[in-house]
């Protein structure tokens, strides 16, 4: 039953679901809308909120495209070739296959939103090589939908800012720790009840032999020949230099020790990005090299650089125009002290499809959800988690933050919704009912 439910799910995605750009434009387009039917605005004042937000994301845009070249980059050196082949060859079967991929990308996106990005489908690639009858679209699906534990994991920026001195809601809720938010008793339930029950689900939803979508290993395998040269001018000579790759490696990594153990700062996205493009230039040995990995990396990069900006606009616009605050106050309104936390969590899923970023959504939700768990005698730490939640939460549909793994793979959106639609309604029951009922 469940895989003619699943594949009913992704015929629907396949047929009625458009390209991740055409779909922004939709977005764009009803958020613009809303805002004059609902917040009464004219289209000048819209037009206005949507382009003065368009720029908002250039930072983020060019870390995320750098999250999946640096990404792609170690992942073609032989060393982590040879290691993601000895990881592959513990899954014997497709099952196993999905299973392992599922676990690897939970623990990776736990650890770490930014490489957990990027492993989950690089091993589902190097899968698909081992394994000729792994269905390739949920292979993909599978390593995407480990990312949904990031925000309750070490590197969830609503926790982690709330934990912060002097963070925009310290007037309300003062310092929260981390012990109470990511290390809680109901966080840590939650995030346990995910690593059983999703890859669990996707086991379940494999496609029959006859539906399986397969992939050519051959056309895995050539995608990343790597490019030689002749070093016999002193130009090709300094780019095959060996002394140069080790040089600026060991610099970059002189650096890496020092902001691990000489600062205070903690584990972001910068510091994974700089760390993987040194690792990564040591591995690759040669300058020349690791510029060809950079190459191939970078032409699967354009659905990230012209898509972002355009959800920085529907940002912008959900923002300015009020539409986040009157979303989030209607279900305030129908919330008990018991069901605040679910219906937080509901109200976050819904706004993170149209402003899908963790902290720029906790900017726009906290000081609502806050004061109606002040006022409803709701723990603040139970309250923030449910954002998180709720923002992580609907990223299995929303091909903003797929576009880095797509783009590894080689597929689009329609390919592995279908498949992340399940997933979506089995996890948001496990974090419902911890969000609830766990202590």
């Amino acid at each position: 039953m469940l895989q003619g439910i699943t594949r009913a799910s992704v015929q629907m995605v396949e047929r009625y679901l458009p390209d991740a750009f055409v779909l922004v434009l939709i977005l764009t387009l009803v958020v613009f809308g809303g805002g004059m039917l609902i917040e009464g605005h004219g289209p000048v004042a819209m037009a206005a909120f949507w382009g003065e937000g368009f720029w908002n994301l250039l930072s983020f845009a060019m870390q995320m495209v750098l999250i999946l070249v640096s990404g792609f980059v170690v992942a073609s050196t032989p060393i982590f070739k040879k290691l993601l082949q000895a990881l592959a060859r513990m899954a014997n079967t497709p099952g196993q296959g999905i299973v392992l991929v599922t676990v690897v990308s939970l623990f990776a996106a736990w650890v770490n939103w930014g490489f957990g990005l990027v492993i989950g489908a690089l091993f589902a690639r190097e899968l698909a090589r081992c394994l000729p009858n792994l269905d390739y679209r949920l292979a993909i699906a599978s390593a995407y939908s480990g990312f949904m534990v990031w925000h309750g994991g070490l590197s969830g920026s609503v926790p982690l800012v709330i934990a912060t001195e002097d963070h925009f809601t310290v007037d309300m809720i003062g310092v929260i720790p981390t012990s109470e938010t990511i290390f809680s008793v109901m966080n840590l339930g939650i995030v346990l009840g995910l690593f059983i029950v999703v890859p669990l689900v996707n086991w379940m939803i494999m496609p029959s032999k006859e539906d399986t979508v397969t992939v050519d290993p051959a056309k895995l395998v050539e995608e990343e020949e790597e490019v030689t040269e002749t070093a016999n001018t002193p130009s090709t000579r300094l780019e095959n230099s060996m002394v140069l790759s080790i040089a600026s490696g060991v610099l970059g990594m002189v650096y890496v020790l020092y902001y691990i153990f000489g600062t205070d700062g903690g584990l972001n996205l910068n510091i994974v990005n700089f760390t993987l493009i040194f690792v990564g230039i040591l591995l690759h040995g040669r300058p020349s090299q690791f510029l060809a990995s950079v190459k191939k990396a970078v032409n699967g990069a354009s659905g990230i650089i012209i898509q972002f900006p355009f959800y920085a606009g529907i940002m912008g616009m959900m923002v300015g125009s009020g539409l986040a605050v009157t979303l989030s106050n209607a279900f305030v309104d129908i919330s008990s002290a018991q069901s605040l936390p679910f219906f937080t969590f509901l109200s976050a899923g819904i706004v993170n499809m149209f402003v899908p970023s963790g902290g720029g959504q906790w900017a726009v939700q906290a000081p609502i959800m806050l004061e109606a768990g002040r006022a409803l005698g709701v723990d603040p730490a139970r309250t923030a988690m449910a954002v998180a939640w709720g923002d992580t939460w609907t990223n299995l549909i929303q091909p903003f933050w797929a576009l880095p793994a797509l783009a590894i793979a080689g597929l689009s959106a329609k390919d592995i919704m279908g498949f992340c639609l399940i997933v979506l309604v089995a996890s948001g029951v496990v974090i419902g009912l911890g969000l609830t009922f766990l202590p």
